[in-house]
């Protein structure tokens, strides 16, 4: 939000390529409060902090030209 302010950040969220992770980051920041204050579970809250990690991260690199592709094709050649 820094570099682009907040508007333009937030109809940037929202675009087809970032929607995806948007809503996962979303989503599991919404149940990491309920997991960590309202269930008071530490080990789901800790997931559901990790997924929001790589949402946030998988939607970081979004930005960055063919990283997306790079990051896929690194993961498939160290799983195979």
């Amino acid at each position: 939000m820094f570099l682009m302010g907040p508007m333009k950040q937030l109809k940037r969220m929202f675009e087809p390529t970032r929607l995806i992770a948007t809503i996962v980051m979303l989503l599991c920041l919404i149940l990491t409060l309920c997991s960590a204050f309202w269930w008071r579970k530490a080990g789901l809250a800790l997931l559901f902090c990790i997924l929001q990690f790589f949402a946030m991260a998988w939607y970081s690199i979004s930005f960055i030209p063919y990283a997306r592709d790079a990051v896929k094709k690194c993961v498939s050649v160290c799983l195979s």
